[in-house]
């Protein structure tokens, strides 16, 4: 995002555009933290809230070297894309519980 510094703060819809950048690189640092923790420490291993704090503050950091707005909506679609990804992430990965059928006597 440093090389196009001068043209993401250049008007209003490429800071918001750097922001949208930032928030990828937070879904693709978020996925890069996930998948080492399951390469070293097991299947069961899941990320949890401070993984999810760093991440976000790495790419709240990398847009902010562009512009301050692109700090907050970098933040915003941060937090949007993390939504889906929860969303996408308990629907493929939740156990549904078996159900238990009484006998009648």
């Amino acid at each position: 995002m440093q090389l196009g510094k001068a043209t993401l703060a250049s008007n209003e819809l490429m800071t918001i555009l750097g922001g949208f950048l930032g928030s990828i690189f937070f879904v693709l640092s978020l996925t890069a933290v996930g998948n080492f923790e399951k390469l070293f420490f097991g299947y069961g291993s899941q990320v949890k809230i401070a993984e999810v704090i760093l991440c976000l503050m790495a790419s709240m950091f990398v847009s902010s070297l562009v512009h301050r707005v692109s700090v907050t909506t970098c933040l915003i679609f941060s937090i949007i894309a993390l939504y889906y990804i929860n969303r996408v992430s308990q629907s493929v990965y939740t156990i549904q519980p078996a159900q238990v059928y009484k006998k009648k006597k």
